[in-house]
């Protein structure tokens, strides 16, 4: 038996590989590929987010705000504490009604007359209620005092206290000083406010009778407080309570604000407790006030509450008798 060559038996094997790999139809026939265009960016519509870069965000410097300064007040001056009582003014009180919630009387809203020591809901107030008032002076101040039925000027209520000077009798307020609380019973100047009426709108368009709703800026000129002030003097006005039987609260001020001839009055104020609303019966309606007088169409007290004043006196003048929000003088 003749052997077969190997190596030409492989050789025709490779020669029928090559030929089947180039006919049709072949499965490994390798795809055309087809060529990729260049992407290119899109328009941004009205709705898409831009994206934006970072960018370093600025931190603002902290305000800084110093701290309120302790100013020292020095005082080279301070008022007598033995003071003699002068006449006494007596006013209406309402202790013997409050029970019943009303005041007796003494309420006339058309001359500026107050008689409201009560909460809104009519609870009494005796720490707003006067009594009396009086005024003395010695060579350097003036000593108005107040008494009141109550004995805490300090009442969590909070209550200032006032008195008002007309310099020329014609019934709009030309100084007031004022006292806010807390208050002591030795000589302090803390709290207390002397502003004056620069433009004469205290008394509203009558000096006497309700003008409201008028608008008005009243005491509007603040020359003292707590010992620094315009007038550069820091013993200008004092106050104290508890000074004495008809000094549950007493002020003192120099004796240049008024000179010698005046009228004054004073006001004890829980409820608005504001000098620049003076007169309160020209910033309010008597039905927006309301009365605390029971049986009154205004009944109870609406808007203005918590507030005591009484008729005006006159000090170093006799005077006609009739000058506005005087008290009937004396026969």
């Amino acid at each position: 038996m003749k052997t077969k060559n190997p190596t030409a038996i492989f050789s025709f094997i490779l020669i029928l590989t090559m030929l089947a790999c180039n006919m049709p139809g072949s499965a490994t026939q390798q795809a055309t590929p087809v060529p990729v265009q260049p992407t290119e960016t899109p328009a941004a519509s009205a709705s898409a987010t831009p994206t934006i870069a970072p960018t370093e965000t600025e931190i603002p410097s902290p305000t800084v705000i110093p701290p309120t300064p302790t100013i020292a007040v020095f005082h080279s001056l301070t008022p007598s504490t033995n003071i003699k009582a002068g006449d006494l003014v007596h006013d209406v009180v309402s202790v013997d009604t409050a029970a019943e919630n009303r005041a007796p009387y003494g309420d006339s809203y058309n001359i500026n007359l107050f008689e409201r020591p009560f909460t809104q809901d009519m609870t009494y107030i005796p720490d707003v209620d006067i009594v009396s008032y009086n005024l003395s002076h010695d060579e350097k101040f003036y000593y108005v005092s107040i008494e009141l039925v109550g004995k805490n000027p300090n009442n969590e209520i909070g209550i200032n206290y006032a008195v008002e000077l007309d310099l020329d009798a014609d019934g709009h307020g030309d100084y007031v000083i004022a006292a806010r609380p807390p208050y002591n019973a030795e000589w302090s100047t803390d709290g207390v406010v002397v502003a004056k009426d620069s433009n004469r709108d205290t008394g509203g368009l009558s000096p006497e009778k309700s003008d409201a709703p008028l608008p008005g800026d009243g005491y509007d000129e603040i020359i003292f407080d707590s010992g620094l002030g315009s007038v550069n003097d820091s013993d200008l006005a004092w106050v104290r309570i508890n000074a004495g039987r008809y000094a549950t609260v007493q002020f003192a001020f120099k004796l240049w604000v008024a000179e010698n001839k005046f009228m004054y009055g004073v006001l004890a104020d829980a409820g608005p407790r504001s000098i620049a609303d003076l007169d309160y019966v020209d910033r309010f309606t008597e039905e927006q006030a309301g009365s605390p007088v029971r049986g009154d169409k205004f009944y109870p007290l609406k808007a203005l509450f918590g507030v005591d004043n009484v008729c005006r006196e006159v000090q170093g003048f006799t005077g006609t008798g009739q000058e506005p929000q005087r008290c009937l003088p004396k026969k």
